[in-house]
């Protein structure tokens, strides 16, 4: 059986999703004069750290922020990465009378239209059924979206998922279960999860409160994450090849020192 191990080059090659290098570069739509205030926050933030860090990776600055006690500026970058991470599966459309900002659920339809999709379906797929299930460190969504809820699950067959609108009302009447074969640990967390649940887009990367591991230097993982790696070491345990793509084997093995 075969493990698949996906960091962030993985979904750089399929869907160009940013590295960690990479992930300031203001490449997000603002929707609305509140959000273009927190984006020009955060870059003066960056950018006055950069003038006092010449070349100092990305990383740090985050770690330095988080260590600094200033919530505000805290809530701004973790927002700012949660919210470029979902950028690309964000937009508007007119809805009842009025523009609405919608965000792609697993899903849908249109998401074969979305970049990176098909690329990441086509090739979980020519892995067939000698897949024993799927590890990540990464928290954007190119997983779940090309294997659909039938694809995959969180280590639990059948788990709900939270709906999009007011819950529990939206999950009761259009349920989404995750009935797939393949399990699928998230190390460091999603954007479309939060202290309450999982749901079904990356709706909590539009707030910053997604529950994550920022890309820092040093990482900390919650409790809430426990579980998920467990499910990890149950899906190394169940393999007999482990396929490595989009993370360097020195920082994987680092990484992954705890499963």
């Amino acid at each position: 059986m075969l493990a698949l191990f996906l960091g962030a080059g993985f979904s750089k090659w399929a869907a160009n999703l940013p590295l960690a290098s990479e992930l300031f570069d203001s490449a997000i739509e603002s929707y609305g004069p509140r959000e273009e205030q927190r984006l020009s926050r955060v870059r003066d933030l960056k950018g006055a750290w950069d003038a006092q860090n010449p070349a100092g990776p990305a990383e740090q600055f985050i770690a330095e922020v988080m260590l600094s006690g200033d919530t505000s500026n805290q809530e701004d970058v973790v927002w700012y990465v949660t919210r470029r991470l979902s950028d690309p599966y964000i937009w508007q459309e007119w809805t009842w009378g009025r523009v609405r900002r919608q965000v792609l659920m697993i899903d849908e339809n249109r998401k074969w239209t979305r970049p990176g999709i098909k690329a990441a379906a086509d090739f979980i797929s020519r892995c067939g059924l000698q897949l024993s299930g799927i590890v990540t460190l990464n928290y954007d969504l190119i997983v779940e979206y090309a294997l659909g809820s039938r694809g995959f699950n969180y280590g639990i067959r059948d788990e709900i998922l939270l709906g999009r609108g007011p819950y529990p009302v939206s999950t009761l009447r259009n349920p989404v279960r995750l009935t797939g074969r393949i399990p699928f640990a998230k190390l460091h967390g999603s954007i479309s999860w939060d202290l309450v649940g999982k749901y079904t887009d990356g709706r909590r990367g539009l707030s910053g409160k997604a529950l994550i591991v920022p890309p820092t230097s040093e990482k900390s993982t919650p409790s809430q994450l426990d579980k998920h790696w467990a499910l990890s070491l149950s899906v190394l345990g169940w393999s007999s090849r482990l396929l490595i793509l989009g993370s360097g084997l020195m920082n994987t093995t680092k990484r992954c020192s705890r499963i």
